[in-house]
């Protein structure tokens, strides 16, 4: 594809291409964001020339973790020498975040600019025409890319869900893995954990080996029901796989330093146990691999140090199933002596439950509450309306004065963590 690639003309089209098709991360829900189903993306890959069958792949679903293990995955099949596309969602600063492939040495590879430019370029009709949605034109890219790149595997992360996700026309996987269920997007997925899991169940393929990372009662009875005389069903909690006698190792060595990756650590090892069929897998690579995930795939925002004098943390963690492990780290280190105060810098979006995160915030804390840079983020002065220790907080706007102000009231052995969004820890990112 020859189209005069420009660094104007390639920012242009992608403005053009944000503005003119919505996006769940920019939009929401509404506005045509959201497009469940796969007759659209399936035409898009029948037009492509069906990249998904020039490529393993390992497809992943989830309502909290699937970020990380997806990441974690990647970068250690990266370390075994493995050419591995990971595919995931949102991006923080840049949309070419969302693709990227392992490289010999060195920090995966992002998606180049000129590819970008050409693909819209002479894709953008056929978009148009069809109507596709922001996500379906990035799975698009994603999946044309890793074929023209001719990676080993791709690590597949779902957008929403699974059963109509965008992503779910991978035919035969390798691997199918849903790390966790929690309540979110009830309004789209369901409005009980057997609901929600249906619909990330609905990934499972036939004969295809299928992973969960932990056994619930209230849900393991779906997975279960899908899975009989369809697949293999394993649950990672139940498992013992090679590597986790040395958890305790590499978490301790670990760039990802959230409490909750020991359990998305066992879901790594469990499925990679489970591809030892399909590769020549090292254990020490593997274990260096996962140990430098965040450097090795250039992940942000998940339990990530941007200061040490005061120290910052940043995690995109934004419904109550993640930050209720998000503010019991936060209140051990506070325990522990490590630090003798903790500001929380935090802004949500609109559409979820604040009422069940209110009660789970740290009590010992100064809160700064922020209204991020989208219209789905809720103003920061109704966080403050509702917040019920209100003498301890305020409301300061953009991201970036809410950041400088904790940064301005800290001490070198205060703890900040900016989250809540990830429209917040990318607003932040770039003090830092």
């Amino acid at each position: 594809m020859e189209t005069g690639f420009t660094e104007a003309g390639y920012q242009a089209l992608v403005e053009d291409i944000f503005r003119r098709f919505p996006s769940v991360q920019k939009d929401g829900f509404s506005a045509g964001a959201y497009k469940p189903g796969l007759e659209r993306m399936q035409a898009f890959e029948e037009a492509l020339g069906h990249p998904t069958r020039q490529f393993r792949s390992i497809h992943i679903a989830g309502t909290n973790g699937k970020g990380s293990v997806s990441n974690m995955l990647a970068s250690a099949l990266g370390a075994c020498g493995l050419k591995a596309g990971l595919f995931t969602s949102p991006h923080l600063l840049d949309f070419r975040e969302r693709m990227v492939v392992t490289a010999k040495e060195g920090p995966a590879e992002l998606i180049s600019k000129e590819y970008v430019f050409d693909f819209l370029t002479k894709w953008l009709p056929w978009i148009t025409a069809h109507s596709l949605s922001f996500f379906e034109i990035t799975t698009g890219l994603a999946f044309k890319w890793f074929a023209d790149q001719k990676v080993d595997v791709a690590v597949i992360e779902t957008g929403l869900g699974g059963r109509l996700d965008s992503t779910n026309i991978l035919e035969r996987p390798l691997l199918t893995v849903v790390t966790s269920i929690g309540l979110d997007h009830m309004a789209l997925l369901g409005n009980t954990l057997p609901q929600i899991a249906a619909e990330k169940a609905g990934i499972f393929k036939a004969d295809v080996p299928a992973l969960v990372g932990e056994r619930i009662a209230e849900t393991a009875p779906v997975f279960e029901t899908k899975a009989q005389g369809l697949c293999p069903l394993f649950f990672a909690d139940e498992l013992q796989p090679a590597l986790w006698s040395e958890q305790d190792v590499i978490c301790e060595a670990m760039d990802l330093q959230a409490s909750i990756q020991r359990k998305n650590l066992r879901t790594v090892l469990a499925a990679l146990d489970i591809l030892r069929q399909s590769f020549k897998l090292d254990n020490d690579a593997l274990r260096e691999g996962i140990v430098h995930t965040a450097r090795n795939m250039g992940f942000h925002g998940r339990w990530e140090r941007l200061s040490t004098q005061p120290c910052v943390i940043a995690d995109i963690g934004h419904n109550a199933h993640a930050l209720r492990h998000n503010f019991a780290q936060l209140e051990e280190a506070l325990r522990s002596g490590r630090y003798a105060s903790l500001i929380v810098v935090y802004g949500i979006m609109a559409d979820k439950d604040l009422d069940a995160i209110l009660p789970l915030m740290p009590r010992e804390a100064t809160y700064i509450f922020t209204t991020p840079d989208t219209p789905r983020a809720l103003p920061a002065e109704e966080i403050l309306k509702r917040f019920d220790q209100a003498e301890k907080a305020m409301a300061i706007s953009p991201v970036k004065d809410a950041v400088k102000h904790a940064l301005s009231i800290a001490q070198d052995n205060t703890l900040i963590y900016i989250g809540g969004s990830t429209f917040v820890v990318a607003d932040a990112l770039p003090l830092f």
